[in-house]
């Protein structure tokens, strides 16, 4: 067979098709009324991501398929949240973008993920997200860890005294296509730089956000990286690579393997759904993401 014709074949190959990914959604819609049956995995979603879905739909939607928590959603959302029957999985604070690289963020950073700690600790929430921020011109590496290691340790009494975790998130850094799947200029884009980090931090208290999607991204070698550093990890993120898609068979995560190590680790936390769905009727996405995760 010659070049040509072989080339002709891929061309023409369903695996390649346009139509491929419409087709593996329409078999799924078949089970629109999918619910969760196990609940190894305790499954939650980042909420941003299904805009503009109000609020309440999703969280109804969530509640019906099974999922047990939301997150990054507006504190003034929590009271009817635990109303609906779900919990919050990560509290939010200060932006990935103005984070304790610079030491001017500091005191911004401080108060915002001490109001956090105390309203997670009041509402019955047991963890808080924080970032690194972005690279600063004249702020060295090495100074830009020192500066995230003492803004940190100003507020880990705090968050140990009122049993809140601190989640450190690893952003990529390569990904410029949208806003929201990649972040160019952050600080704490290699994962095992912010594993280190959080090892110097050396407390119960502060752990790692371990998302898949940025992880595959930047470092690869996912499973491996979670069986080495759990119990370095406080918290997943799960989304399609590449593009922040669904976890479905048109991205190249193994999401079943990797869920899989996840829980062989003893990992009992929860483990947020943060992609962007593409499919015509987003509801069927999420359905079809608990499924994956339904292990």
């Amino acid at each position: 067979m010659d070049r040509r014709h072989l080339l002709g074949l891929i061309s023409t190959s369903p695996l390649l098709s346009a139509n491929d990914k419409t087709r593996k959604q329409t078999k799924f819609v078949k089970e629109i009324n999918y619910q969760i049956q196990n609940t190894r995995v305790k499954q939650s979603i980042m909420g941003w991501t299904f805009n503009p879905m109000p609020f309440t739909q999703l969280a109804n939607l969530c509640k019906e398929i099974g999922l047990v928590a939301m997150e990054g959603i507006p504190s003034k959302n929590y009271s009817l949240l635990k109303k609906i029957g779900l919990d919050v999985s990560l509290v939010g604070s200060h932006g990935f973008k103005h984070g304790p690289v610079n030491p001017t963020n500091h005191s911004e950073c401080i108060k915002k993920l001490e109001n956090s700690i105390k309203l997670a600790s009041e509402m019955g929430y047991k963890r808080v997200i924080t970032f690194t921020g972005m690279k600063e011109i004249g702020i060295s590496d090495q100074q830009a860890k020192k500066n995230c290691l003492e803004c940190w340790k100003k507020v880990l009494p705090l968050a140990e005294d009122k049993g809140v975790t601190l989640c450190l998130e690893h952003l990529n850094s390569r990904d410029s296509s949208h806003p929201m799947k990649g972040h160019p200029g952050y600080f704490g884009d290699d994962v095992d730089l912010c594993l280190e980090m959080v090892k110097q931090i050396s407390s119960e208290n502060f752990k790692l956000l371990f998302d898949v999607y940025h992880v595959q991204i930047m470092n690869g070698d996912v499973i491996r990286r979670i069986q080495q550093n759990y119990e370095f990890i406080g918290h997943y993120h799960v989304a399609g690579n590449p593009g922040r898609g669904e976890i479905d068979e048109n991205q190249e995560i193994n999401y079943p393997a990797v869920i899989q190590a996840i829980i062989q680790t003893g990992y009992d936390g929860f483990i947020a759904h943060e992609f962007i769905p593409t499919w015509k009727e987003p509801a069927d996405s999420l359905r079809h993401a608990a499924k994956i995760l339904d292990i």
